[in-house]
């Protein structure tokens, strides 16, 4: 049997690391033991390269390693770490590079230098048992004493989690996102109830937290291990955009994912049932019917025509809080429509003048109509594509109101689409939770037992609007308020669970006017002449002279990667005199791959943003973010006010207080490093992630190997995201792939359903 060699000593740079699996090449500073054994093993003097699986670490941080000495022939000696304990230095020296390092919050190599001259070995004893020794150090009062003991303690707590979570292989940034949850309580929820973290951690699966409750002894068929099987697969269903889920399908998956025999889940589903934890019904739908809704003119509620060939039952199992939240939708859309009186009852009386439109008015019959049908019905859908003139009947229709002195308020899903909805109607307009008066902890601020005071509440990029969010809005709207409800439903369906315009078209109980007319304006447009092309099921057109649709063609997925960089650093800003940061996005229909997400924000970070010595820069949840980086916001932050796609630019990185500074639409928000997964590099961004936003540019690298994501409604949406110039890169199949897939994902929702019975 063989021993292992153990080194020692400080991190002197990360040279790489993979935050999946946490593959990292570091160059270590050893100590004296350390040393020794690597002037033993290569005989001469240098720093350490060290290669494997490690947590995620930083410069200064103090490492006891062991593994063997291997030869590589391109690199030459390296230390194969095969254990790594993050341990705390032992010399005077590696004490003053740990503390200057920025891993204390309130400590810099200033103050480290002065701490370590006055206490010398005993300075981590000082700061962990007796820290108000510090305050006769120059600079070092009772607030900074106190910042710096909370710190210091933080830091260990940390360090206490990733030693544990490190043995079953959960990664660093995944560790810091759990003692972010938890606090100090976060080693206690690990070890006594693991399933939690699937639910309360972004990141963590149901997988990672098997592992850890089976170290910990807990039986296979447990039943506490089956019900957060079965959480997780809703759960899982629901990120995918279901309410909920079949019965005949969860059964199978839960099994698959527990490894257990689906007997063991039916038994758990109902006790899961008795529980509340979910709610079960029966669903039923026809099979080959025709819901249709009649192009370019107003349909009337109850008006949608259907064939239907057969009927079939299905038991569908909701988490509690969709099924009531289909419930609330159903009722509140109903008692809507049906509701006896109506604010706009004044105006109503008054609607024969626009029935007959003057040859010479800007509006077209159909933009009449549409105006009309938002005025004489209580819950209406203004839909179309681009150039179709949804905004100008939108502000014809505002200008009607504020001449008969009626109330109205805008909203949209996200921040973007409001600023957008604001500047092209001149008036305010907020996202829906502003709008709703959140509050976090509190909820909502405006119910039905605080409705909102206005005749007509207008929701644009209404096909972003998720089941759960249209609850709350419905919630909050009288019964004899109107709702108009604008958007493109064509587009890609919100990336919450659900499929609220659709259902309500489908229904047929809401009215709806569908826009199609091309008006003249935008006409001469490629842009609106290809996103229609391409919704009709046509390829783009991209001919010679073009000024703003452009097709270049690469087959293999390096060399487009290599294409994508240089349109996007040197040809459009030389051609067009685009800002590169600014004014160009670049939309991926997938995460993974050359031309993925992840792997062009790398290469687009490198060539637009490099390191400079002049730009500060840390490594944070296994990605380097740097002064001057485009990053997006990835979860609702109501605290910061910050909100799911918002994108903003680095603006300052303080290793001493640990905090990040970006500046989001020129406010300037402070997160801290443990906030910081928050936050993704935001050079390419995934289609899903741009809805309701508008760029100056798009860029879409698109080929085959994307063929999973290659649907029509997703590269009508790329294209619709450009107000003034599109860019495709990538293969004609590809592209002819996608736009011959209208096979729009069905989502498993009974709104629709609920709304016809």
């Amino acid at each position: 049997m063989t021993t292992s060699d153990q080194i020692s000593g400080s991190v002197e740079r990360v040279t790489y690391y993979n935050p999946e699996n946490g593959y990292s090449v570091i160059r270590l500073n050893p100590d004296s033991r350390g040393m020794l054994a690597f002037k033993y093993a290569a005989g001469r003097d240098a720093l350490i390269t060290v290669v494997g699986n490690l947590p995620e670490v930083n410069p200064g941080e103090w490492l006891r390693l062991s593994g063997r000495w291997t030869n590589h022939a391109e690199y030459g000696r390296q230390f194969q770490a095969e254990m790594c304990e993050q341990a705390l230095p032992a010399t005077v020296e590696g004490i003053r590079r740990y503390l200057g390092s920025g891993l204390i919050r309130g400590v810099g190599k200033v103050m480290a230098e002065r701490i370590v001259n006055k206490f010398g070995e005993e300075t981590l004893d000082v700061i962990d048992d007796e820290p108000q020794r510090l305050r006769g150090i120059l600079g070092i009062g009772p607030k900074r004493i106190d910042s710096i003991k909370k710190a210091w303690e933080e830091q260990r707590a940390i360090k206490d989690v990733m030693i544990f979570l490190q043995s079953h292989g959960v990664s660093t940034a995944l560790a810091i996102k759990i003692y972010k949850k938890y606090g100090d309580e976060a080693l206690g929820v690990v070890q006594t109830t693991p399933y939690r973290l699937v639910q309360d951690v972004y990141g963590i699966g149901f997988k990672t937290a098997d592992k850890i409750a089976q170290a910990l002894g807990l039986a296979h068929d447990d039943p506490g291990r089956i019900e957060a099987g079965i959480a997780y697969t809703l759960n899982r269903m629901a990120e995918e955009g279901h309410v909920y889920v079949p019965q005949e399908e969860l059964e199978p998956e839960a099994a698959e994912i527990l490894g257990l025999t689906q007997e063991k889940i039916t038994s758990v589903i109902e006790a899961l049932e008795t529980e509340e934890f979910i709610k079960r019904d029966t669903i039923t739908y026809e099979i080959g019917g025709d819901a249709s809704v009649n192009r370019d003119s107003a349909t009337q509620p109850g008006h949608a025509t259907a064939t239907a060939t057969s009927v079939k039952e299905e038991r569908a199992v909701y988490l509690t809080p969709f099924y009531y939240s289909e419930i609330g939708v159903t009722n509140r859309v109903r008692r809507m429509v049906d509701h006896p009186t109506t604010r706009l009852h004044v105006i109503q009386r008054k609607i024969s003048n626009l029935q007959s439109p003057m040859s010479s008015s800007p509006l077209s019959p159909h933009q009449y109509a549409a105006i009309q049908t938002a005025i004489t019905h209580k819950v209406t859908i203004l839909t179309g594509g681009p150039g179709t003139g949804k905004t100008t009947t939108l502000r014809a229709l505002l200008d009607l109101l504020d001449r008969g002195g009626h109330s109205y308020a805008l909203a949209a899903p996200t921040g973007r689409a409001a600023k957008r909805l604001a500047e092209a109607t001149g008036r305010e307009a907020k996202t829906i939770h502003r709008l709703l008066e959140f509050k976090p902890g509190e909820g909502f601020g405006r119910h039905e037992h605080n409705p909102i005071d206005a005749d007509m509440l207008v929701v644009d990029e209404s096909s972003m609007l998720d089941l759960v969010l249209a609850n709350s809005l419905l919630k909050a709207i009288g019964p004899d308020s109107h709702l108009l409800l604008v958007g493109d439903v064509d587009q890609l369906p919100s990336v919450g669970a659900g499929d609220v315009l659709r259902d309500l078209i489908d229904s047929g109980v809401a009215a709806v006017v569908r826009l199609e007319t091309i008006f003249r304006q935008a006409a001469g447009s490629l842009i609106v002449q290809n996103a229609h092309r391409i919704n009709q099921g046509q390829m783009p057109l991209t001919p010679k002279g073009a000024e703003d649709f452009f097709l270049f063609v690469k087959e293999e997925p390096d060399e487009l990667l290599e294409l994508v960089v240089d349109v996007v650093r040197r040809r459009i800003p030389q051609k067009f005199g685009f800002d590169p940061m600014d004014d160009v996005q670049v939309l991926s229909p997938m995460y993974n791959g050359s031309v993925g997400v992840n792997n062009l924000n790398d290469r687009l970070q490198a060539a637009l943003n490099p390191p400079s010595a002049s730009k500060a820069e840390r490594r944070l949840s296994g990605r380097v973010f740097r002064v001057g980086d485009k990053v997006m916001q990835t979860v609702n932050n109501y605290d910061k006010n910050v909100y799911n796609g918002d994108i903003g630019r680095v603006t300052a990185l303080d290793p001493l207080q640990q905090t990040m500074t970006v500046s989001v639409d020129g406010a300037p928000v402070v997160y801290d490093f443990l906030e910081v997964d928050e936050l993704t590099h935001a050079y390419a961004i995934s289609v899903h992630k741009s809805q309701g936003a508008e760029y100056r540019c798009v860029v879409m690298p698109i080929i085959t190997q994307h063929y999973m994501m290659l649907q029509r409604n997703l590269l009508y949406t790329a294209v619709t995201r450009a107000r003034e110039l599109v860019v495709l890169a990538g293969a004609r199949k590809a592209i002819a792939l996608a736009v011959r897939n209208n096979r729009v994902t069905e989502r498993h929702s009974a709104l629709d359903w609920r709304l016809q019975q």
